[in-house]
């Protein structure tokens, strides 16, 4: 019998340092899709914070606990990351396993701001971006979601499909920071 075994999108392609910036991949985690049913978003809330101990997002925002993070994902969306959807939440929204659908990324270091702002059209800084703030944006010519996890820390998740244009296109862009830098 053929065993399948799961694989990273982007295996064999990360990690990259280049310059003050890397470009890793974390370890695989469950990330669902969570979409509250009509008129069950307090109740979905509850439910949330009862199974996950974690705050339904307002738009543009995050929440985490406990290794996991709920990110806002679009209208009415939200994406659980980091650990399996409890069943609790079935009663209250439509939830979908998106494990297989997403290459999530971290781009990390002294440059990483720079290069995202080579890359998409968010105002980048502290005061407009800052740590926990989440945007569905461009990233040069695809769509994904851009987190602020830290000072000099981002996370990006894009279509799993497109995992080799997402490094290619950050990686080019850390390189042309990184030759900056140099002069």
């Amino acid at each position: 019998m053929i065993e399948l075994v799961a694989k990273p999108p982007c295996e064999g392609l990360l990690p990259v340092t280049i310059g003050t910036v890397t470009l890793s991949e974390p370890d695989m985690a469950p990330l669902t899709l969570i979409a509250p049913m009509k008129g069950k978003e307090v109740a979905l809330a509850k439910a949330m914070q009862t199974a996950h101990k974690l705050e339904w997002p307002e738009a543009g925002a995050t929440s985490g606990a406990n290794g996991a993070a709920l990110v806002w994902f679009g209208r009415a969306q939200a994406l659980l990351v980091g650990v399996a959807a409890s069943t609790k939440l079935n009663a209250h929204a439509a939830v979908a396993d998106q494990s297989d659908a997403w290459a999530r990324v971290v781009l990390e270091g002294e440059d990483a701001r720079e290069v995202l702002a080579r890359l998409t059209p968010l105002d980048m800084r502290d005061r407009a971006f800052p740590v926990g703030a989440t945007a569905r944006s461009e990233v040069f010519h695809m769509q994904a979601s851009i987190t602020r996890m830290g000072a000099d820390s981002w996370q990006i998740i894009g279509f799993r499909s497109m995992a080799a244009t997402l490094v290619h296109d950050l990686t080019r862009a850390m390189e042309s920071m990184a030759a900056r830098s140099q002069r």
